[in-house]
């Protein structure tokens, strides 16, 4: 199965935005090659961008003790595992007091180095960090890998707090609502949603059915086209019906 989330509201969003960011900065920091390492870097920048927000860390930290205060009322519940309990309230603690101790604007280290941000500055620019652009950024492409590790590893470090925060929401998030099976007749999908209120919803469709959801939702209704995923011409709905899980997901 292929999952597909859409975000419903600007918050989410961003927090769906930096996961996929922090991902793939994992992923590339952890490899060894020098281009691995540039992507690492150009994708810590893309962090640095979308973590700008003032209100970030207020919102990680006002959420994530609204959920404490609802596991807490889980308390002595004999259908509740209290080891499972204490864990989850341990988790959000942890990343709450995490988040709570960083100081300043987010990334704001980064944006006080001077060499960093002269690539910053030159990387938007189509092959603007070239060796005789930036030499001296050259000079640290082709330093050991490891060394090159340890450097990305400083630079993101800090950051790493507001990752654990928006793990720990999106993963509540996700497991808040619960799958349907649901058919879409000749490609198309319409649900009145009748004040029904939700932060994400969730599409899964077989990996099997060459179709990808085009989703359009308002506080009214909510409207999916799946559509054929050609890149060389014009997406065309689907002539026949498919079968897809829709999830509504809201804290």
């Amino acid at each position: 199965m292929i999952t597909y989330e859409y975000p419903l509201s600007e918050r989410i969003r961003t927090l769906l935005r930096l996961e996929d960011l922090f991902d793939k900065i994992a992923y590339f920091i952890a490899a060894d090659e020098a281009e691995d390492h540039h992507v690492a870097l150009v994708t810590l920048f893309e962090i640095l961008e979308v973590a700008g927000r003032a209100d970030l860390k207020f919102d990680l930290v006002q959420e994530l003790e609204r959920q404490r205060q609802i596991l807490l009322s889980f308390r002595n519940n004999p259908e509740i595992s209290e080891e499972a309990l204490a864990g989850a309230l341990y988790e959000i603690e942890h990343a709450s007091a995490a988040m709570l101790a960083m100081q300043g604007r987010i990334g704001h280290y980064l944006r006080e180095n001077e060499w960093l941000m002269s690539i910053k500055n030159r990387i938007g620019i189509p092959g603007g960090v070239c060796e005789f652009d930036l030499p001296s950024y050259h000079f640290w492409l082709n330093r050991d890998a490891a060394q090159r590790r340890d450097d990305l590893g400083a630079w993101v470090g800090p950051m790493l707090a507001i990752r654990a925060g928006l793990s720990i929401v999106l993963r509540l998030l996700r497991a808040s609502g619960r799958p349907e099976s649901k058919m879409a007749a000749h490609g198309s999908y319409q649900l009145m949603l009748a004040g029904r209120i939700s932060q994400m919803i969730r599409l899964r469709v077989h990996r099997a059915d060459p179709y990808v959801p085009e989703i359009g939702a308002n506080k009214y209704a909510l409207n999916i086209r799946f559509l054929t995923p050609d890149t060389g011409m014009r997406p065309k709905q689907a002539e026949v019906d498919v079968p897809f899980e829709l999830t509504f997901c809201n804290l």
